[in-house]
């Protein structure tokens, strides 16, 4: 909301779908609130502060702002929770455009788009594009809300038990300086990727991905086995993609805006660094959840000393049957 330069001023509009006709001070007012609390919710959807003079927003932007301080007036949200919810939707909105953009990018530059006439072809695309990924954006939100509501509608607000993994790959840092950057980038998207679809289709759920590792949870031991092993199993025929070794743990969890939290994450953690390439490192009370079963076996690890988690007694896990 920053930029001044005509061409990009063409193509935020064709993006926004509206013609900037605001400053901040006019949002504000037409919002009923002072501008400083409008700014206080811009910059936790991830907006920095524009200049007082600068015409820079749009009918939505009223249109928002009013939704914002509606919810609260209403009682829906108190001032507290209603910024944790924009600053929730800013984070993942941001990482989520800056995606999109990228591919966008990506697509052009295959088509042999010159550099010269990118703004008027992303105009092009907007107007095809952006109806379509705003409409698939509201449906897979709601469809997340609905499942995320079915799961906590009846647990402690808080902490709730589950099972965490870590999975991370071999020697990452030290590759990542020996290969170039394309090929690098395309060995994250697969492990992401692949990682995504194992974690998911045994039923677990993504927390997060930090390029060369991902943290899941799941809701009992057995699941989280099940993907540790699967995950070990997809990558391992990829030549190009290291090793990669997995860290289970079991135990009450802090849940809060999407992440979790908690000493049972970081003993996944730090099992995941301790656990051998290839290997699954498995918590005591995790290993606990999977006695009696006959998919899995449990071998017990040497006693193992973390910085501030004390001497760990982990098992490694493998399937039921396989050395």
């Amino acid at each position: 909301m920053t930029v001044e330069d005509p061409e990009i001023d063409l193509l935020t509009e064709a993006f926004l779908r509206q013609p900037a006709r605001y400053t901040s001070h006019q949002v504000a007012a037409m919002a009923g609130v002072p501008v400083y609390r409008a700014r206080r919710y811009w910059r936790a959807l991830g907006f920095a502060n524009v200049a007082d003079e600068a015409v820079v927003f749009t009918d939505a932007d009223v249109e928002a702002l009013r939704t914002l301080v509606s919810l609260v007036g209403d009682g829906c949200y108190d001032e507290e929770h209603m910024l944790l919810v924009t600053r929730a939707l800013g984070r993942a909105t941001a990482a989520l455009a800056e995606s999109q953009a990228e591919l966008g990018a990506e697509t052009l530059d295959q088509a042999g788009v010159p550099l010269s006439a990118r703004p008027t072809a992303w105009r092009a695309r907007a107007d095809r594009v952006v109806p379509s990924l705003e409409q698939l954006l509201v449906y897979t939100w709601r469809r997340q809300l609905a499942s995320a509501a079915g799961r906590i509608v009846d647990q402690e607000v808080g902490t709730v038990r589950l099972a965490v993994g870590f999975a991370d790959m071999v020697g990452f840092t030290r590759m990542s300086r020996q290969i170039p950057e394309k090929e690098l980038a395309g060995l994250v998207e697969r492990f992401e990727g692949r990682s995504a679809d194992v974690v998911t289709s045994s039923g677990g759920r993504v927390v997060k991905t930090l390029g060369d590792s991902v943290l899941f949870v799941a809701d009992s031991a057995a699941v989280a086995a099940e993907i540790a092993l699967r995950l070990i199993q997809v990558h391992a025929p990829d030549r190009a993609m290291p090793d990669l070794r997995v860290g289970l743990a079991l135990g009450p969890v802090i849940s809060r805006m999407g992440d979790v939290f908690g000493t049972t994450v970081n003993l996944a953690s730090r099992l995941t660094s301790l656990a051998p390439a290839g290997g699954v490192l498995a918590d005591p009370e995790l290993a606990g959840g999977l006695v009696g079963s006959a998919a899995f076996a449990l071998t017990p690890a040497e006693p193992m000393t973390a910085k501030g988690l004390g001497e760990l007694r982990p098992s490694l896990l493998r399937r039921a049957g396989r050395p």
